[in-house]
């Protein structure tokens, strides 16, 4: 079973820096990506950065420029910089991963709380 485990969100005055790391554990063998997904308040999920295990990065628009994806695959982990963050960036972050061959699984965190205040 894959596990992943969120950390490093928190409340950051606008135009301030945070990164959230993502801590995998389990069985990824077969992994094909993974990424940072976020959800505001009365909004749907959306997508903000993946990586692939190749290490093609893929951002949303809106965050392209501002945030930062990276991959340590000796410590297992996916990290999120965000810098210049902005009020519309409050969310909760959610880790992602897809693994499987055949077969995909999708994996999700727990989700970690980031809060840009003006």
């Amino acid at each position: 079973q894959v596990q992943l485990v969120e950390s490093g969100g928190g409340l950051v005055q606008a135009g301030g820096s945070l990164r959230l790391s993502c801590d995998v554990s389990g069985s990824t063998s077969s992994l094909d990506a993974m990424g940072w997904y976020r959800q505001a308040p009365g909004k749907q999920r959306e997508l903000v950065a993946t990586v692939t295990i190749a290490g093609t990065t893929n951002y949303a628009d809106i965050v392209k420029g501002r945030f930062t994806i990276s991959r340590d695959n000796a410590k297992n982990t996916v990290y999120l910089q965000m810098n210049s963050l902005k009020p519309e960036d409050t969310a909760v972050y959610y880790c992602w991963l897809i693994t499987g061959s055949m077969i995909k699984y999708n994996y999700w965190g727990q989700g970690t709380q980031v809060t840009v205040s003006s």
